[in-house]
């Protein structure tokens, strides 16, 4: 993907500017949740494309703003209709570096979409930030498109009360008077739509035994829900090291949850960092899922993102596939059972949905989430145990931190597949139509009868092989 020249997104077609890529975003941040107030200074790095840019966009709210520069010089600029659209006073050079320095303040709320608002929302006491798929700039300037990831430097002050949890690490924690000052780091190159944050008055939960290394857990609670939370999330490390078996490294350097004192529809993921509602805990591990679906996010469209929103499918069918395999690994349904019901409910379903391109007003429409799944446990059957789980991490490793696409996927599964039993086909019938093809079911003539090398098939009746364990 790298090599190919940036377009616009045909389902955000007003979203980001493909002239130009940000290497790097400084933020500095005030709000003030009482009159729901913001402040802040951005410091852009970017790169100009192939063409000199006499012109070029950031995505921004409605908020008033103060100084704009580039590379420290005043440029025209006009802000309308959520773009900021500056000329600078020379064009610049195809491939120079620049920087943009933009002053803004106002009161943040969220922007319209078809599915509510989106990004910057004030909470009853604190604020939070859930952007997919256009919701960052209603609280920064940003190049707003998936397949344009940066580092991320950001200070925020709020009054000393409230903690701060932004996904990436915490460098400094400064109090002066009433007001503290959090700073932390995302040096994983990250979209926009990702930049997740949380202001709130939290406990802070450690999760695991730090003492036995593995990847840094922590969770942000309100403390009337503490109780419920140790049972909910009580398994998190142990699928965590799951999720590492089967995928690869953890690709980021911790993973914080925060437990919002509010009621969400679903939880959010966001770079490192995953936001649960108040709803999603209740002592008794209802959610279970959603806890494996939004960790795995970080390895399938966190650190794998998709260049374009019509392939959502990758995000969403692997997070799907990985609740499955959660629930066979922890005792529960097995993933042929879970398989199986996801394709008794979508066979009711209207069948006019394609996969691979699904279309804007069906970016999250649930047969999207199930029909992925299926097509991650259809290529798990064709290829067997082995194969499967070696292509997933060699798919994860070969792009950590990249953009991918469909085509792209097709192509590296089919490198995996036995040559008598080429997978294309297969493929074509699960991403590219709207028909639901038959269910894949283990041993019914395909690799799926047993990996190589004696390993067990999905859903076999002695469990999955790498997924077989005792009830915990």
């Amino acid at each position: 993907m790298s090599g190919e020249t940036p377009v616009s997104d045909p389902y955000f077609p007003g979203h980001g500017d493909p002239r130009y890529r940000v290497h790097r975003y400084e933020l500095s941040l005030d709000y003030r949740p009482g009159p729901n107030r913001l402040a802040g200074s951005a410091r852009i790095s970017a790169i100009a494309g192939r063409a000199p840019l006499a012109e070029f966009h950031l995505d921004l709210a409605a908020f008033r703003l103060g100084k704009v520069l580039v590379d420290g010089r005043q440029p025209r600029y006009t802000h309308r209709g959520g773009k900021l659209r500056i000329r600078p006073a020379k064009p610049l050079r195809a491939g120079a570096a620049f920087t943009v320095e933009v002053h803004w303040s106002g009161n943040p709320k969220p922007v319209n979409s078809p599915w509510g608002g989106l990004g910057w929302e004030e909470l009853s006491d604190g604020a939070l930030v859930a952007s997919q798929p256009t919701g960052a700039p209603s609280w920064f300037p940003c190049n707003d498109r998936p397949d344009d990831k940066a580092a991320y430097h950001i200070s925020l002050t709020v009054p000393s009360p409230y903690t701060v949890v932004i996904g990436g690490r915490l460098l400094t924690r400064t109090t002066k008077s009433s007001t503290t000052t959090w700073v932390y780091e995302q040096a994983a190159p990250t979209p926009s739509y990702l930049l997740g944050l949380s202001i709130g008055v939290y406990q802070t939960v450690l999760l695991g035994d730090p003492g036995l290394g593995g990847v840094p857990q922590s969770a942000y609670v309100p403390v009337p829900l503490l109780s419920e939370f140790s049972r909910d999330f009580a398994r998190q490390p142990q699928m965590m090291r799951f999720f590492e078996e089967l995928f690869g490294a953890y690709p980021f350097g911790e993973y914080a949850v925060v437990v919002a004192d509010e009621d969400f529809d679903v939880p959010v993921e966001a770079q490192g960092l995953s936001l649960f509602g108040a709803n999603h805990v209740d002592g008794t591990r209802s959610w279970e899922r959603l806890v494996a679906h939004e960790l795995a996010h970080q390895w399938f469209g966190n650190s794998v993102t998709i260049a374009a929103w019509r392939d959502i499918w990758l995000n969403e069918g692997f997070a799907k596939y990985a609740e499955w395999l959660w629930s066979e690994r922890s005792g529960g349904r097995t993933t042929q059972e879970l398989a199986a019901a996801a394709h008794r409910e979508l066979s009711v379903l209207p069948q006019d949905l394609v996969l691979a391109d699904p279309g804007r007003k069906s970016l999250f429409d649930d047969r999207v989430y199930e029909r992925g799944g299926l097509t991650v446990h259809a290529v798990r059957c064709a290829l067997g145990d082995e194969a499967f789980f070696r292509m997933v991490r060699d798919w994860v490793s070969a792009h950590r931190h990249g953009v991918v696409g469909t085509e792209a996927f097709m192509a590296h599964v089919a490198r995996y597949a036995p040559a008598a039993r080429p997978v294309d086909q297969l493929m074509t019938a699960w991403l590219r139509r709207g028909p639901l093809p038959p269910l894949p079911v283990v041993g019914n003539g395909g690799a799926g009868d047993g990996g190589p090398n004696g390993t067990p098939a999905a859903g076999g009746a002695a469990g999955a092989g790498i997924l077989h364990r005792r009830r915990e």
